[in-house]
C-alpha cells in the first residue's frame, strides 16, 4: 500500500550533508521546509540546491516550502548570560534598552509597539509559555510586569500575549525581501507566519506574484485572531498549517487538540490542503525512536485527514534525521490501514459544483470508490483536478501526469497524489492512451488487465480545461 499522507521535513545543520538529505528523500521526504527565521539567504540557497540534487540522486520529485519569519515578537539579550526569574519578582520589557543590556530586572524587546498592545492586567508568555508575566503597568514604552511563573530565561526568546492582540503586521520588511528571494528561486510554497486575517494572505500572494513568483500560499494558524478569522483565511489561502506551538501558547494547550481537528475539518470542506506541525516527534531530536505518545499524535493527525505531517527540529538539528522520516512514514502507513473503512466518505451530497474540473473530480472519486479501479490518472497542467480528487478519502492512488516541473512539485503536498512526468500534448487519443499505459507499466504502478480512470480536457496543454473521464482497461504493447 502506498503512503498517502505526505511528509514535510525542515532543513538545518543536520541535513546539510548531501548523503543524509538523499537518504531522507529515499526514506519518504516529500516536501523540504526552509525556515527563513534562521540563517541568511546564501545559506537558504545552498539548501535549495541540496534538495534538488538529493531529489535527482534519489529519482524522486520533492517540493520546497519557504517559511517566512513573520513578526515573531522576541526579547533581546542579557548582559551576563541567562537569568533565573523567581515567582513574584518584578521584571520589565523596554524597547529602549540596548540589545545586550538585559539584567535580572529588565530586558529589551525587539517590538517597539508592545506598550500599545497591552495594558495592566494582561498576561504575557515567554519561552513558549514556560514563563508567565502579569502586566502591572505601562509606563511610556516600558511594560512593567510581575512574574507569576518563573524559570530560566535566555536571549531572544519569543513573547506572546495570552488571548492574542499583538498588532504587528504579518509581513515584515525582511519578509518582503525573502518573498523576492523565494520567487527568484522557484519556491513551490511560501508560508505566512502569524497570519491574522485573509488580508495578510492576500498581501503575501500579491507581493509574490508582483515579483514573478508562482508558488502557492500557506497560512500558518498560530494566532488567536487566525482562529477567529479561519473561514475567511481558508477562502483566501491555498494551504493551512496547524502551527501548534504558538497556537497553544496563545489559546492554551488544552485547546490545541480540538482546534487541530476543527482546522483540518474546515480545510477539507473548503478544498484546502492542510499540514499538521510542531513537536510531532520531538523526542527524536535526541532518541532514535519516537515515544508512544508521539506515535499516537502523528496517527491521529493522519486519521483526522491531514494532507501532511511535519518534522521541525527533529530533522533540522536532531541526531537522527533519516530515522525520523522513516519513523514518521511507518506511523503514517500504520494509521492509514485503519482508515480504509472510511474511504467511501460522503462528500458534497448537497449544493452545486462551481467548476467543471470539480464536477469531474467528484464523479471520478465516486466511480473509483464503487468499482474495481487500480489507479486514477489525471492529465493536468496546473494540478487543480488531482487536488479536487484528493479531498475525498480513498485508498486509490491518484497520478498527476504533467509536463510541468512546477506542477509536479506542487502536488507532492496533496494527500494521495503522486506526480508523474508526462507530456500531455501528444496528438491522437489512441496514442495518448497507449503512452499512458506504457508509462504506468514502466513505473510498475499497474498490470495489464487492470482498470484505470483517466481525466482530461478537450485541448491538451490548456490549464483548467478538464471536462472528461474515461474508464480504460490497461493493455500492453
Amino acid at each position: 500500500m502506498q503512503r498517502r499522507t505526505k511528509i514535510v521535513a525542515t532543513l538545518g545543520p543536520a541535513t546539510d550533508d548531501i548523503a543524509v538529505l538523499t537518504e531522507m528523500v529515499r526514506a519518504g521526504l516529500d516536501v523540504a521546509r526552509i525556515n527563513f527565521s534562521h540563517g541568511a539567504q546564501g545559506e537558504h540557497l545552498r539548501r535549495i540546491e541540496l534538495v534538488r540534487e538529493a531529489a535527482q540522486r534519489a529519482g524522486k520529485i520533492v517540493g520546497i516550502l519557504a517559511d517566512l519569519g513573520g513578526p515573531k515578537i522576541r526579547i533581546e539579550g542579557f548582559r551576563d548570560g541567562p537569568i533565573q526569574l523567581a515567582e513574584g519578582a518584578p521584571f520589565a520589557l523596554d524597547p529602549r534598552l540596548a540589545p545586550d543590556a538585559g539584567t535580572q530586572g529588565e530586558v529589551g524587546i525587539a517590538y517597539a509597539n508592545l506598550h500599545k498592545d497591552v495594558k495592566a492586567g494582561d498576561t504575557l508568555l515567554l519561552a513558549d509559555g514556560q514563563i508567565v508575566l502579569d502586566v502591572v503597568a505601562v509606563e511610556g514604552p516600558r511594560v512593567a510586569t510581575k512574574v507569576r511563573v518563573g524559570g530560566p530565561l535566555s536571549n531572544r526568546k519569543g513573547l506572546n500575549r495570552q488571548g492574542g492582540g499583538i498588532s504587528a503586521p504579518a509581513l515584515s520588511d525582511k519578509d518582503h525581501d525573502d518573498i523576492r528571494f523565494a520567487a527568484a528561486n522557484g519556491i513551490d510554497y511560501v508560508a505566512v507566519s502569524f497570519a491574522r486575517n485573509a488580508g495578510d494572505i492576500r498581501e503575501a500572494r500579491e507581493r509574490l506574484r508582483a515579483v514573478g513568483g508562482a508558488g502557492r500560499i500557506v497560512a500558518k494558524i498560530e494566532r488567536h485572531e487566525s482562529i477567529q478569522n479561519l473561514p475567511s483565511i481558508l477562502d483566501e489561502t491555498d494551504v493551512v498549517m496547524v502551527a501548534r506551538g504558538d497556537l497553544g501558547v496563545e489559546m492554551g494547550y488544552a485547546e490545541v487538540t480540538g482546534l487541530q481537528k476543527t482546522i483540518l475539518h474546515q480545510a477539507r470542506n473548503k478544498f484546502r490542503v492542510a499540514i499538521t506541525a510542531t513537536q510531532m516527534m520531538e523526542s527524536m531530536i535526541q532518541n532514535p525512536v519516537p515515544t508512544r505518545a508521539e506515535v499516537s499524535d502523528v496517527a491521529n493527525a493522519v486519521m483526522d485527514g491531514t494532507d501532511a505531517v511535519m518534522l521541525s527540529a527533529e530533522s533540522a538539528v536532531g541526531r537522527y534525521p533519516v530515522k525520523a522520516v522513516e519513523a514518521m512514514s511507518q506511523v503514517i502507513q500504520g494509521a492509514e490501514k485503519y482508515q480504509l473503512s472510511h474511504s467511501r466518505a460522503r462528500h458534497r451530497s448537497e449544493g452545486h459544483f462551481g467548476r467543471n474540473d470539480e464536477a469531474i473530480a467528484m464523479a471520478v472519486m465516486y466511480t473509483a470508490n464503487h468499482m474495481r479501479v487500480r489507479a486514477i490518472v489525471a492529465l493536468t497542467e496546473s494540478g487543480s483536478t488531482p487536488l479536487w480528487m484528493s479531498r475525498i478519502r480513498s485508498d486509490i492512488p491518484i497520478y498527476a501526469f504533467t509536463r510541468h516541473a512546477v506542477t509536479s512539485r506542487r502536488v507532492t503536498l496533496y494527500r494521495g497524489v503522486y506526480p508523474v512526468q508526462y507530456d500531455v500534448t501528444q496528438p491522437g487519443t489512441r496514442q495518448v492512451d497507449a503512452s499512458i499505459f506504457a508509462r504506468l507499466l514502466e513505473l510498475r504502478l499497474v498490470e495489464p488487465g487492470d482498470h484505470v480512470i483517466v481525466t482530461s480536457g478537450p485541448l491538451s496543454g490548456v490549464a483548467g480545461g478538464t471536462n472528461a473521464m474515461q474508464i480504460l482497461k490497461v493493455t500492453q504493447g
